[in-house]
């Protein structure tokens, strides 16, 4: 099965071109973070998505745990897909697909330790369209909700997608050097990859270009 790369972090209408050229088949864009890169302005990401042609798929990274602040920034933004970056209370799933029914779920899920094997079967019981595995700490202080560049326990990630029925994204600290015995150890239906492809801040389209070659 061919593996499918999202390109995240996305920031101007020059990267998007630069990731659908390099085979990109997906690009992710991240709202207002406690922490990490990339953050762009609403107004910019729904001029970002409405650049994007069918059949790429549009990310929206938020970090909004209530169903009316998710369907607000959706809103906002346009993208078709909800990347959710931190736990939301229960029922929230079902109150997003009530209001914005052909926009998919994608649960991020912070691989901290064996409790994380929990969180992705709940995520996928309420009804996540997929899952999304990363580095980052949502029980510090200042939450660290991805683009950490760190790499997390595989074995643990394994588990998850060995045991998921939905699909499952790897992120994390991937990088050319490190993708294919990430995908070895884990086996996912798809990579996310911000800093790993990027040279102070900005998409580099020589790593993006050698990360995609290392994939496929």
């Amino acid at each position: 099965m061919r593996i499918r790369v999202k390109v995240c972090c996305i920031s101007s209408l020059e990267e998007v071109q630069m990731a659908i050229r390099a085979g990109a088949d997906a690009l992710g864009l991240v709202g207002p973070m406690p922490s990490g890169p990339g953050v762009v302005a609403d107004d910019l990401a729904a001029a970002i998505v409405r650049s994007v042609p069918p059949p790429i798929a549009t990310f929206m990274l938020t970090s909004e745990t209530t169903a009316d602040g998710i369907v607000a920034h959706q809103q906002r933004v346009g993208a078709n897909t909800i990347q959710l970056v931190d736990a939301v209370p229960a029922g929230t799933y079902a109150q997003i697909r009530a209001a914005l029914p052909a926009v998919k779920i994608v649960q991020v899920i912070h691989v901290v330790d064996e409790r994380s094997l929990i969180e992705a079967q709940q995520a996928v019981t309420d009804g996540a369209d997929a899952l999304l595995l990363d580095s980052g700490n949502p029980t510090l202080a200042i939450k660290e909700l991805g683009g950490t560049g760190r790499v997390h326990d595989w074995q643990i990630s394994r588990q998850i997608v060995d045991t998921s029925p939905v699909p499952v994204f790897l992120a994390g600290g991937l990088r050319p050097d490190n993708v294919r015995e990430a995908i070895r150890a884990v086996g996912p239906f798809g990579l996310d990859i911000c800093s790993g492809v990027r040279t102070n801040g900005h998409l580099d389209a020589d790593k993006l270009r050698a990360f995609l070659e290392a994939v496929r």
